[in-house]
């Protein structure tokens, strides 16, 4: 028999029948339309979760100090200052095939003032010129900071839309002066909105700033720093190694010191940084970069063989993998149970398929006199079962489409169109068809033609 012939036939068998073949296609559209759903579902939380991990930066190594043990209690990792910023310099140049670009990471708090308003932002953060790309930040309005200004330790700033709306309301903000911890910054650029990162933190409340206007202007002094006034070093105050109390030599009345209000180039009254970001070059593995960033770090800190490292490398994708990882279980356990729903869908086809079988047993009879084999009956009985699931399946995409435009509109959750998932609810829907019609169309195509002639 003629496939187009065999199809035909069996359009007419199931027109004959239109309320039973579309309950019977019901199970089938539910589950199919259950499975699009929850697969769009999950597809755009997934690409929610990246989207939100990829505004922290993607593609990044966190370089951090290794932890350092007091009285046999240790601080953690980042605990010893064994960074430097001639460190970000040299991954770039010894490691140009890993490294797009790398910057010093330092961070501070405090309160900042603008006229009579305060606030006490999130976080306070200075980096290089690569800092703002490395963090995946963009300028809405004004502009970066510059290489020449982070090596001048320019009072210049970024902020964030949440300190400009709590500080400067209606008013713009771009040159206008903003004070952090005593300090005078003058405003250059707003960035844009970023919104809650993945652990619920507000991110666009931060200022960001030059690492050196950090160390230089708001850490104060560290260690046997020079104190410096207007750029030249304050010679005034010397104070003797040998006494407890200095009676000479001591300039009681020295200068104010100027350095938070000059532009003037300062020396860095410490080197050392609290991490290192660093953007791997793209296409690139972030554990092979990593293990080329190792030995250049090594070298830079002068660790002879057998010495542990004094930094740790982090992989910060690791940590948006998991959390896509966790999505994807969850979408793929809430398919299982939705596939359960095509099972019984499947299994109302077999059932449909052995009362037709019963009720046509006459019918099949006659074919079987006038010419017709048993692999022509079975192809008939197994076509219907099969165009019953397809047509089902096709249903079903639409519903499911539908639903999942539903959710995302009276619910606000992320939806992706899955193509995959749309052809695999097809293929899954006439795999369901076959397996589950072949019994009753087996179970025709074995009848006696006498058999079935004479059944009433």
């Amino acid at each position: 028999m003629k496939f187009n012939t065999l199809f035909l036939t069996c359009l007419k068998a199931l027109v004959r029948n239109p309320m039973r073949a579309a309950l019977t296609v019901l199970g089938i559209v539910i589950g199919i339309a259950a499975v699009v759903a929850i697969m769009e579902i999950g597809e755009g939380s997934k690409k929610q979760v990246a989207d939100k991990f990829s505004s922290m930066g993607t593609n990044v190594v966190t370089v951090s100090g290794a932890s350092v043990s007091t009285a046999g209690v240790s601080s953690g990792m980042g605990g010893r200052a064994s960074l430097y910023a001639t460190d970000a310099t040299a991954l770039m140049k010894d490691c140009p095939e890993f490294v797009k670009a790398a910057s010093p990471v330092v961070r501070a708090s405090g309160q900042v003032i603008v006229g009579n308003l305060n606030w006490s932002p999130r976080s306070i953060m200075g980096g290089n010129e690569h800092y703002l790309t490395i963090e995946g930040w963009k300028v809405a309005r004004g502009r970066a900071f510059t290489d020449k200004q982070v090596d001048e330790a320019s009072r210049v700033c970024l902020i964030g839309n949440t300190i400009a709306k709590e500080l400067y309301a209606d008013t713009e903000p771009i040159g206008q002066d903003i004070r952090i911890k005593d300090v005078v910054f003058t405003v250059i650029g707003v960035l844009e909105t970023k919104g809650a990162d993945g652990m619920g933190n507000d991110q666009d409340d931060c200022i960001i700033l030059p690492w050196t206007s950090i160390r230089t202007r708001l850490m104060g002094a560290s260690g046997t720093a020079t104190i410096m006034k207007g750029g030249a070093a304050n010679s005034g105050l010397s104070v003797s190694s040998t006494s407890t109390f200095p009676t000479s030599g001591v300039n009681f009345y020295p200068g104010c010191d100027l350095q938070p209000y000059s532009n003037a180039p300062h020396p860095l009254r410490t080197r050392t940084v609290d991490s290192i970001a660093v953007q791997v070059a793209d296409g690139k593995d972030p554990s092979a970069a990593m293990d080329a960033m190792t030995p250049v770090l090594r070298r830079q800190h002068e660790l002879e063989p057998g010495v542990l490292d004094d930094f740790t490398l982090r992989d910060r994708s690791q940590f948006v993998k998991m959390m896509t990882d966790t999505t994807s279980t969850i979408s793929s356990l809430l398919i299982s149970v939705a596939m359960i729903s095509l099972v019984v869908g499947g299994v109302g086809i077999m059932n449909i398929m052995m009362v037709s079988v019963t009720e046509r047993t006459r019918e099949i009879g006659l074919r079987m006199a006038v010419g017709a084999r048993p692999r022509d009956i079975m192809w008939q009985f197994l076509l219907e079962a099969v165009l019953l699931c397809t047509i089902g399946g096709f249903i079903g995409i639409a519903v499911g489409r539908i639903a999942s435009y539903l959710v995302s509109m009276q619910m606000g959750w992320p939806v992706s169109v899955s193509v995959p998932a749309m052809v695999l609810s097809v293929t899954v829907a006439a795999v369901i068809g076959i397996v589950f019609g072949w019994y009753p169309a087996w179970k025709g195509s074995r009848l006696d033609p006498i058999d079935a002639l004479r059944h009433e």
